[in-house]
């Protein structure tokens, strides 16, 4: 069974608290004496509190004063090196989470975006009654989305025509490599390279015109 999570926040109920200050003493006493035997490290922990007159010193007031003698011989630019106080430390979570926020946002739109594209190539849906962000948004996935296609369609060209190239003679490469020109160029057309007739994307009429497709995505 996990532990509930706590509020980090300050408890007004007095009894909880300081019931909540023993309990978590101990822990971090504990934690202080796992570090310094576990890493073979010099440590120490002083607690004041309101509830005892004298403060709590872990490993005795003579191992605690070595380890801050040791402290304060280091320069002052090592010793508020890491030091952070309870502002600083929250400032930085926020800013963290803030970060995580910008992130998340940004992969729900790319989501929200890609899932009205696929809407409009369905059918099921258009782009009538979107704002400027909204047309912007799409604007740009899909014009991204369009690159890697091409990337993808070139690279795949040039692994096919590779070892056909290698093995024709002079006057055939050169037909091939104009005609591989050409079909990049069009890369939605009729032409035909290596005897397999190129598809349409997302056109499923048959020899259906691409402007349709065009205008149903538009419209």
């Amino acid at each position: 069974m996990t532990r509930k999570k706590v509020k980090l926040a300050f408890i007004s109920n007095d009894s909880a608290r300081k019931a909540t200050f023993k309990k978590r003493k101990k822990g971090l006493m504990k934690k202080v004496s796992e570090l310094s035997t576990l890493c073979g490290i010099e440590s120490c922990a002083i607690v004041y509190s309101p509830y005892e007159s004298q403060p709590d010193v872990w490993p005795d007031a003579r191992g605690a004063g070595r380890v801050v003698a040791q402290f304060k011989r280091m320069p002052e630019m090592e010793q508020s090196k890491k030091m952070v106080n309870q502002e600083s430390f929250i400032r930085g979570r926020i800013a963290k989470a803030a970060e995580q926020l910008k992130k998340l946002r940004k992969e729900n739109r790319e989501k929200e975006v890609t899932h009205l594209m696929y809407h409009c190539l369905t059918g099921k849906g258009g782009l009538h009654g979107l704002g400027l962000p909204d047309l912007n948004d799409v604007a740009w996935m899909l014009d991204y989305n369009l690159k890697e296609i091409y990337k993808r369609i070139e690279a795949i060209g040039k692994d096919r025509a590779a070892p056909v190239a290698a093995a024709a003679a002079p006057e055939e490469r050169t037909q091939q490599q104009q005609m591989f020109s050409e079909w990049m160029g069009n890369p939605g057309g009729d032409q035909q390279m290596g005897g397999e007739e190129m598809i349409v994307p997302f056109n499923d009429g048959g020899n259906q015109d691409v402007s349709l497709w065009s205008n149903a995505f538009f419209s």
